[in-house]
Formats: structure tokens, sequence, C-alpha cells
């Protein structure tokens, strides 16, 4: 292995040896625990540390780095105290996730680290807000994320370095060609023969490195970092590197063919770097004594502190209070008594523009929304108002936009994501339900994100533009729901889900959009999250609904002369408001739940079942509900009328009367 020094003084030199120590030391130390059972698992990065070492030294210890599990130096390199990182893997209360997640499935604002999740790909998007972020505050920084070769075949990768160049985000997108994905060799990953040959492809820069030169990794990185500060633009940089253990140790290296696993053993980057220092005259075995001896007393005293630790005490009062990052809204009357009369599309368009105006770190992005004002043209004008930097058309790729959207929130902003239509979302789904939703809770970043969502039937656009998806999300923790039904709500409680800095998903159905009418407050003002309301009085029977289902559940009233009943409207599903539940509950004694989406797995099963289980007393019949078949969505209108539940509703509602 060649090392060239150019100009780099042997300061440098040093503290890039003893941090590539650092690293390995620990590990061998782990391995040792593992064989004690002290420790569960671990996920060794032996041979590969002059990678982390490099790109961490030579960036800002301000500028985000978005680690695997297989980059410890990049922890280590930020300073983090090791009792606490060791906690961290430990699962003990003084790790940065409280014993909630594992390893380096976290992240530290106070160390510019962002760690990832099991999923590989979804930190790209990520680091693509995070750059984005730097970019609008003209802060100059570069963001660094981590790749596996073989988690580069995952659509998060390719959205993620696609919107990176499109948007000239400083992005430098690192890939760790180890020559495995766990036992999977690399031609059967993928056909390419160098990972800079994918570069040209998405129209940016590739440079490929020696990922155990230490001195290769680290030059290159300053100077790239350089050029991206001064003009932003992502890269992709290929280490060449192996991986000298298992991908976690369980797994063994039995795959690997040993004349391999020898030809990269001579290529160690720790043993190679020491010895080319020795004959510098850099370090002597004195220098390497004395500093081994340095780092062992640091991971023994680290280990000592850890290992007084236990398990976190369970507190569910803790576990539940985590789940959302703390906000206390407060609700917002309007300026003046000036009103006017609103479709639900002006309503959402002027909340979103007062929005705009109130949040000046407020970022909207999805398809077509710029100049085209978006498919509904919600956002008609906005790019006048606000600039393109803020009113952000996005390629086609729901994941890397849901991720940038919280990139942006780690670095403080507000992100708004417009979905071109609900059905689409599950292109971003594990974004949303794995990482907007669960950051809070795992290390208390939140994700002030708000993800609009076109939804609902009855404009036969058939089963992929016209699905009510709202359960898929209800039975995520760390999500918050609304769903409004008329205009003066979708104003009010957009206006209050962009407030609040925890992810929203806003249902608007289509069909309201241009069918209904309000008088609606002119000023901005906002709606409490999280209570319903009583829009018809009754005493015959309560009917719980919500978006459509509030308009057909009056039209059948007023078909039904007869039939006094409630009509609560949850305008909430996440959270829903039990106590009006409860309420109209005792009321009537009767009970129907009405929602367009399916029947199975609807939210208003779990609905009935908190009915069945608190307010059992009260009930004069069992709780029934209209939904539409479970089936998917017809495009025929004849069909689709029959799927929809508006039909049913009239029948359900004399039975349960005569129950």
């Amino acid at each position: 292995m060649k090392f060239s020094r150019k100009k780099y003084t042997d300061e440098t030199l040093l503290s890039l040896y003893e941090s590539l120590l650092r690293p390995r030391l620990i590990e061998e130390k782990m391995l040792i625990l593992l064989r004690q059972n002290k420790i569960s698992k671990w996920f060794s990065g032996i041979g590969q540390e002059a990678i982390s070492v490099g790109i961490t030294s030579a960036l800002d210890q301000d500028e985000y780095i978005l680690p695997m599990h297989r980059n410890l130096s990049v922890f280590i390199g930020r300073n983090m105290p090791f009792d606490r990182l060791f906690a961290q893997w430990q699962g003990t209360l003084k790790g940065y996730t409280k014993g909630r997640d594992r390893s380096f499935h976290f992240g530290t604002n106070e160390h510019h680290i962002v760690g990832m999740i099991s999923h590989l790909g979804p930190q790209n998007g990520v680091a693509d807000g995070i750059a984005l972020a730097t970019k609008l505050k003209k802060e100059n920084k570069v963001t660094v994320v981590f790749n596996g070769d073989g988690g580069t075949s995952e659509g998060d990768f390719h959205e993620a370095v696609n919107v990176a160049a499109v948007w000239d985000l400083p992005v430098i997108f690192v890939i760790e060609n180890n020559g495995y994905g766990l036992s999977t060799p690399s031609n059967e990953q993928f056909r390419c023969k160098q990972f800079i040959d994918k570069a040209i492809g998405y129209g940016i820069e590739g440079v490929q490195v020696d990922g155990n030169n230490i001195l290769e990794v680290y030059d290159t990185v300053k100077n790239l970092a350089g050029s991206i500060r001064n003009k932003p633009r992502p890269m992709l940089l290929e280490c060449l590197t192996f991986r000298m253990r298992g991908h976690e140790e369980a797994s063994g290296t039995k795959y690997v063919p040993k004349e391999l696993m020898e030809a990269w053993a001579k290529k160690d980057p720790v043993e190679n770097f020491e010895k080319y220092l020795l004959k510098e005259d850099v370090i002597d075995q004195k220098t390497i004594d004395t500093i081994r001896k340095k780092i062992k007393k640091w991971i023994e005293d680290g280990l000592a502190t850890a290992f007084e630790e236990t398990y976190p005490e369970p507190s569910t009062e803790r576990e539940l209070n985590d789940v959302y990052a703390p906000f206390d809204q407060i609700v917002i009357n309007p300026s003046s008594e000036k009103k006017s009369e609103k479709r639900f599309i002006d309503a959402l368009s002027d909340g979103l523009r007062q929005s705009m105006e109130k949040h000046p770190n407020l970022i909207l992005m999805g398809q077509d929304i710029a100049d085209y004002g978006g498919v509904f043209k919600i956002t008609d004008g906005f790019v006048k108002l606000f600039g393109k930097d803020r009113v952000r058309n996005t390629p086609l790729c729901e994941a890397a936009i849901v991720g940038t959207s919280l990139g942006l929130s780690i670095k403080g902003m507000k992100a708004m994501v417009e979905m071109q239509f609900a059905d689409f979302v599950t292109e971003g789904f594990n974004q949303i339900v794995n990482n907007l939703a669960k950051t809070h809770w795992r290390w208390g970043q939140n994700a002030d994100v708000v993800v609009r969502m076109p939804t609902g039937a009855g404009t036969a656009a058939g089963p992929f533009h016209s699905q009510s998806n709202e359960a898929w999300f209800f039975h995520t923790p760390g999500l918050k729901i609304v769903y409004p039904s008329n205009p003066h709500d979708a104003k009010g409680l957009l206006c209050a889900a962009l407030e609040d800095p925890n992810p929203y998903l806003y249902f608007e159905h289509k069909l309201l959009y241009r069918s209904v009418k309000d008088i609606v407050p002119d000023d901005y003002f906002t709606i409490e999250i999280g209570k319903a309301k009583l829009v018809n009085e009754g005493s015959d029977l309560s009917i719980i609904t919500y978006g459509m289902g509030v308009h057909w559940a009056q039209e059948i009233l007023d078909e039904m002369k007869e039939v006094k009943a409630d009509v609560l409207d949850l305008r909430t599903l996440l959270p829903w408001d039990k106590e009006a539940v409860e309420e109209t509950v005792e009321k009537t004694n009767r009970v129907l739940i009405l929602h367009e989406d399916t029947l199975t797995g609807g939210i208003g099963g779990e609905i009935a079942a908190w009915i069945s289980e608190n307010c059992f007393n009260h009930l004069d019949a069992p709780v029934m509900r209209v939904a539409s078949l479970d089936t998917a969505i017809p495009f025929a209108p004849t069909l689709e009328n029959n799927f929809l539940p508006k039909q049913r509703l009239k029948a359900t509602i004399e039975k349960l009367l005569k129950y």
C-alpha cells in the first residue's frame, strides 16, 4: 500500500493513527465481551476503519454524517462519550435511545450524527433534507451519508441520489464496496464493475479511492468537501475495501474464499499505516505502546461506568409520553370578524398560504406543485409569492422526499409533502411509519412534517386513485391523522397541523374539493387537534363518522325526517376524541360507525371495540358499522356506487333502531 503524506504534518498523521486505533481496540474488546456473553450482538467494521476515520477527520465538526452499523469510527471520531455509547449498545437508560433501540440506530444533533434504521437506503433521503436545509440557509456545509454496496440496490438510494442531482444538494454519497451484501457476492448484487460508473447516469461526479488507505481517503474527502462547500453539488464516493469479519459475528465468513480473505488481510488499514509511520519516523514503538495504553484505559473506564447500569425500569407513562414531541396547542382565533365563502380547495390553499407567511422555515415539496400549482391547483400562484426555494417541484420519488422532510426537521425546519394522490403514499410508506413516526420516541428528534393526502372515491377514478387508506397509518404510534369534512375545518386543522412539530397525515377528500362551500374566516386561525364536532343533534342514535361520511349521514337523515340522530364528526382520527364519543353514546344508547374505507380492519372496528369496553352499560343495541365492501375500488360508476357504503346506510339505521 502506497501512502502519500503530501503537506500533512506529523501531528495530523499522528491524529489519524490514533483515530484508527480507537475503533480497532474497541472492536477487539467487544469480540472478547461477545464471547463472554456480556454483549448480545456485534457488527464488525474491522478492515474498513480507514473510510470512517478519514471521512470524519476531513469534515468540520458541525457537518452532518449519516453512518451505518459498521461505522463505529464516525461516532468515536465525533468525541462521543464511550460510556454512553456502550450503554446504547447494551440497551440501558444512559444510552441515546433509553433502551428502545440497538447499536447505531440513533442520532444526536450535539455530535451532528444521524444513525440508520435497519431498512437500508432511507438514510439517503434524510441526508438530502439536511443538505437542502444547509443550502437554503447558505451555511456552506457538506453532508455525508454512508451506504454498503448491497444497499445501493434499494430504491431509496436511487431516489435520493437523483433528487440530490436535480437540486444540486451538497451531499457525498459514500459507498463502502466491501464485496458482499451479508453473504451475497457482488456479482449477484449488480452487474456494474465499479460504482463510479453509476454517477454518470445521475449526471454527477464519481470518485473512487482505496478505502483501506487512510491518507488517500482523508485527502480526497478534504478536497471534495472544500469544493462542494464553494459549489454545492452531490458526489458519489466509492471506497474499495473488505469486511474481515461476518456481517455480524454469528454469521461468520465461511462463504468467503480463503485466498480472498488472505489477500485483503495484507491490506489491513491499521497495520499498514502503522508501518508507514514507523518508516517515516512519525512514531516509534514507545509511541505506539503509549497510545494503545491510553486508549485501552479509556475503554476500560467507559465500560466500568456503563456496566454499573442495568436495564431501565419500565415506565408506561414515560414510554407513552415520548411517542410525540411535546406540544401544548394554543388555539388561535381569527384576528377579525372578516369571513367569506370558500370552497374546500380554497380553504386549503388559504390555510397553506397563511402558514407559509407565518412560518418562514416551512418548505413545500411535491410533484408539479410549483408553476403548475399541483394537479388540484391548491398551490397555484405560490411560486410567485414564495419562490422556488420554498415551493419545490420534486422528481417522482415519494420515499426520498419524505426522507428529505425528516432531514429538514433535523435542521429545525418545517416541511409539507403533497402526495399527488393518497394512493401513491405506498412509495413512501417505510419513511413514514419507520422514520417519521418513530424518530422522536427513539432518540428525541421530532419530525415536523405534514403529508397531505388527496383521498377518496366518487370520481370513478378506479383502484389506484380512489383508495381510502387512513387505516394503514391509524395503527402507527407517533403519527397524527386529520380528516376534515368541510372548508372551515380544512383550513383550521391544516394550520394547526403545520404548527405542531409532530408528523401528520392530512387527508383531503377529492370529491369535496369543489363540491362544498362554507363561510370561512379570512384570517389565520387554528382548530383544536383531537377534538370532534357534533354537527347534528338527536336522541335516537349516534352516527360517528368523518370525511365524506359526514355528508352521507346528513343526506340520509334529511330523507328520514322521523329519525333524530347525533352526527359526530371525528375530524381528527389520531388521536380521536374518546370523550365526545362517550358523551354521544351515553346520550342516545345506539351507535352506528360510518366510514368510506373498507369494513375489515377499518378505523370503525377500533372505535366499536373501545365503546364495547368502556360504554357497554350505555348500549341498548350492538354497535353497528357501515363501510365499503372488502374489495378494491372498481372503476365503473355503477360498481363504485355499489362499493361505497352510502346505499347501505339507511337500511342499517333502520335495523339499529328496531333492535
